[in-house]
């Protein structure tokens, strides 16, 4: 899968699936979580995030998700906050929210170990100021979500796989040197089923399309295209919600791919993901 909680739209609170009861009754809300994932090139990746939700009226809400990752593999082991998001929402109706933000990142993509860049891989963000603008429409029982996100500055990486030596693992990873990436959007699917008073399952599907080829400058100064970094990563989701009570929440969801795009060198494959949530109302 893309590792969509990394990038960031995906899992904002407005364009996600989850429990609704009560939002009326509950100005507040605070999330914390954490996601295991496996990633390319032996790579295991650890998230974890917090986040807080204000209902300001019956049409607006903001939110605000702070994030870290951790990665270890091929003897590297880092950790680092990743972003920051903000976001508002605007109902329009019961049956349409409008979404529009900003991720700000909270480092540069440009993590060294001795003196040398590495990868995307092992960046614990993106490194770039993302716009994020979507929108969620609920149909007879289906939610349905397609949204943006927009870099609209590049990060700082200048990682070169060409100054590892041969026998280094590093020396296969995509040299991302000035590395400019394009944006995506994705299409959600989702229909929440309540199998008891306590237990809802949501299963859904989650296409995400990357805009266009990447790119980053080679050590003789040319630009150069990454070939097959543009197009879809096709994903599965399924969401278990237990709610402990009227204003606590447990959400456990695993996400895992179909299809993926030929080439990632932003570091964000993942063979699956499971994240475990609490959620506390307010």
């Amino acid at each position: 899968a893309q590792g969509c909680s990394d990038a960031g739209f995906c899992t904002i609170d407005a364009l996600k699936p989850g429990l609704k009861e009560g939002e009326m009754k509950f100005k507040n809300q605070f999330k914390a979580g954490v996601n295991f994932g496996t990633a390319d090139n032996d790579i295991t990746v650890i998230g974890q995030y917090f986040e807080y939700n204000r209902k300001l009226s019956n049409k607006w809400n903001v939110d605000a998700k702070l994030t870290a990752l951790a990665q270890s593999g091929n003897d590297i082991s880092l950790f680092g906050l990743s972003d920051f998001y903000v976001n508002a929402s605007y109902s329009a109706n019961s049956k349409i929210k409008i979404i529009g933000g900003f991720k700000i990142p909270l480092t540069d993509g440009d993590k060294q170990k001795n003196n040398s860049s590495l990868p995307m891989d092992y960046q614990s963000s993106l490194g770039t100021f993302d716009l994020i603008t979507g929108v969620a429409i609920d149909v007879k029982g289906f939610k349905i979500v397609a949204a943006l996100q927009q870099p609209l500055t590049q990060n700082k990486n200048t990682f070169f796989n060409e100054v590892y030596i041969p026998e280094s693992p590093l020396r296969e990873f995509q040299t991302t040197n000035d590395y400019n990436r394009k944006g995506d959007v994705l299409l959600r699917l989702s229909r929440a089923f309540a199998l008891n008073k306590k237990f809802t399952l949501t299963p859904g599907f989650l296409p995400i399309y990357h805009l266009g080829n990447d790119s980053y400058t080679s050590s003789l100064n040319e630009k150069v295209t990454i070939e097959g970094s543009k197009g879809l990563t096709f994903n599965g989701n399924i969401f278990l919600d237990y709610a402990i009570n009227n204003s606590s929440y447990f959400q456990l969801s695993v996400g895992a791919p179909f299809v993926r795009r030929d080439s990632r060198p932003d570091g964000l494959t993942r063979s699956f993901v499971l994240n475990a949530e609490y959620r506390f109302r307010f």
